[in-house]
Formats: structure tokens, sequence, C-alpha cells
């Protein structure tokens, strides 16, 4: 191989300086900016709640919890009394 190496450093990316200064920013304007908020505050809005538990439906699930745990105390009551001692 008769190949010779150049010894001069080459920089990577080839040509930075040019690369930076022709870089375009584009910034967001107030249209489109007001146009997200808009965008976001209906998703939002259309995905509450659209109908309210009446207090009633909230105590009688509360009750119907209570009622449960209650059952699951007294299951485990009478497993713990009928099983035989180990």
């Amino acid at each position: 191989m008769n190949t010779t190496l150049s010894r001069t450093r080459q920089e990577h990316p080839p040509q930075l300086e040019v690369a930076l200064e022709t870089q375009h920013v584009s910034r967001v304007g107030l249209v489109d900016r007001i146009a997200l908020h808009l965008g976001l505050a209906l998703i939002t809005w259309s995905r509450r709640t659209h109908r309210l538990e009446s207090r009633e439906r909230r105590a009688h699930q509360y009750e119907q919890h209570l009622a449960r745990l209650e059952r699951e105390r007294a299951a485990e009551r009478t497993l713990r009394l009928t099983l035989t001692q180990r």
C-alpha cells in the first residue's frame, strides 16, 4: 500500500461556522400559541364529567362499600374459627 495520510486536521462536521450562520430559527407566532391554548382548553372541557352524582347515590355507594367490608370480615372470622389449629 502506497497511500499516504494527510497530516492536516480536518474538522468534523466540515464548515461548522458556515452551517451556524445559515441556520434559520423559526418562532411560534401569537396566533399559533392562541390556537394551541384554545385546542387544549377544548380537549380538557370535552373530557369533563357530564353527569354529577347525586348525594344519595354517593351515600348508597358508601353504604355498599361498608356492607361489603363487613361481609368480608365475617367470612374471614368464620374461616378462622372453623379451621383446625396447627
